[in-house]
C-alpha cells in the first residue's frame, strides 16, 4: 500500500505547524505502507529530520504535479545536493555541510550566490502565514547560466520577521511566521529547475532571536535547539524522487492522510485520479475550509487513522469491525 502525508504549510495546524513535529503521526503511518510520500513541512525539525526509511521526500509543487498526473517519480538514489547560500558563507553553514557529508554521506557543493536572496515572512489576512521573496530569478539564472551538476537544491538563506511577531511565536506558539513564504519559494523555483528543492531559514541575527534560550511549547522546541537549521534538508533530498518519465504514477497511490480542515489542489487531483481521502479532524488549522465528506472518509485522530489504513490494507471493511453496524441485517 502506498499513501500520501500532507500537512499544508503555513495555516496553523495543531499537529505538524510547527518544526517536524507530525513526523511521529507520519511514521506511525508509514510503518503501515509500502511507499511513504511526504513533503518537508511534515519532517523537517531545523537540525532534525527522523523520517523513516521508506520515505520519499517530495516538495509540495511537485507532489501536486504529481498526483495530478503530470509526471513520475523515480525511486529516490543517492542524490548529489547543490547548497545555494548568500555571500559570504556563515561558519556554522559549512560545519553544517561538513557534518552532513560525514553523517549521512550525502555530496554536497556550496555555490555562494551573486545577488542577495531575502525573503520576509508576515501573515495574511486569514491569518496565514505568508510573505514577499527577492531574488528568485536571479538565483535560477545563476544556476542555469552555470549548468551546476546536481539533483537536489538546498536554499540556506534568511526569512525576516518582525522581532516581535517571532518572540510571540516563540512564547505563545499559533501559526509558524516563517513556513508560508518557505513553500510559496519553493514551489516557484522547483516549476523552473524541475528538480527537488527545499529550504533552511537561517534565524534573524538579533541575538535575543537567534540565541533564544527559553522553555517552549514542545512542538516548537526542534527550532530554538538548532544551530543551522539545515541538516533536516540535506537528509530529505538526499534520498528524494527525481521527477521522471517513468516510475511511480498516481495510479499507483492508494490513500491520501490530511488534516480535514483544508481543500486545496492536492485533494482536488486525488478526486479526480480517484485515489482516496482520509481526513483526521483532530488536526485544526486556522482556516475556514473543509473536505466534505461525499469526497472523503474521516477519522477523529492518527492512531485511529492507523486502524483505518490497516483495515484498509488488509481488505477488512468498517462495518464488519464497528458495533454501529453489528446489528444491521443486510439483504433480508
Amino acid at each position: 500500500m502506498n499513501t500520501v502525508f500532507i500537512i499544508p504549510t503555513g495555516i496553523g495546524c495543531k499537529i505538524g505547524g510547527h518544526a517536524g513535529d507530525a513526523t511521529p503521526a507520519f511514521k506511525l503511518i508509514a510503518s503501515i505502507s509500502d511507499i511513504a510520500i511526504t513533503h518537508p513541512n511534515v519532517v523537517n525539525a531545523s537540525d532534525i529530520n527522523e523520517m523513516p526509511d521508506n520515505t520519499w521526500y517530495v516538495e509540495g509543487s511537485i507532489l501536486d504535479r504529481f498526483l495530478e498526473g503530470k509526471i513520475y517519480l523515480e525511486k529516490p538514489k543517492n542524490n548529489r545536493i547543490l547548497l545555494a547560500v548568500n555571500k559570504p558563507i556563515r561558519p556554522e553553514t559549512i560545519n553544517a555541510v561538513n557534518a552532513a557529508r560525514h553523517t549521512i554521506g550525502c555530496e554536497i557543493e556550496i555555490m555562494e550566490m551573486i545577488d542577495l536572496f531575502e525573503m520576509d515572512g508576515y501573515f495574511n489576512s486569514d491569518r496565514s502565514a505568508g510573505g514577499e521573496h527577492y531574488g528568485v530569478t536571479s538565483l535560477i539564472w545563476q544556476i542555469k547560466k552555470h549548468g551546476y551538476d546536481f539533483d537536489a537544491l538546498a536554499i540556506a538563506t534568511p526569512i525576516t520577521v518582525p522581532k516581535e511577531m517571532a518572540l510571540h511565536y516563540f512564547r505563545n506558539g499559533g501559526v509558524n511566521p516563517w513556513g508560508g513564504i518557505e513553500a510559496i519559494v519553493s514551489k516557484k523555483i522547483a516549476n523552473e529547475l524541475n528538480k527537488p528543492v527545499a529550504h533552511a531559514p537561517i534565524e534573524n541575527d538579533d541575538p535575543e532571536i537567534k540565541f533564544f534560550n527559553e522553555l517552549v511549547n514542545p512542538r516548537i522546541a526542534a527550532e530554538v535547539l538548532s544551530m543551522a537549521y539545515i541538516h533536516c534538508v540535506f537528509k530529505g533530498l538526499h534520498k528524494a524522487p527525481r521527477i521522471s518519465d517513468k516510475g511511480l504514477y498516481v495510479s499507483d497511490i492508494d490513500i491520501l492522510v490530511t488534516p480535514w480542515e483544508c481543500f486545496g489542489r492536492p485533494h482536488k487531483a486525488c478526486i479526480r485520479n480517484g485515489v482516496e481521502i482520509l481526513g483526521v479532524k483532530e488536526n485544526t488549522t486556522c482556516i475556514d475550509e473543509s473536505l466534505n465528506e461525499d469526497d472523503a472518509y474521516w477519522v477523529d485522530n492518527y492512531i485511529e487513522a492507523a486502524g483505518w489504513l490497516q483495515s484498509y490494507k488488509k481488505g477488512i471493511t468498517r462495518y464488519s469491525i464497528s458495533s454501529d453496524y453489528a446489528d444491521e441485517r443486510v439483504g433480508i
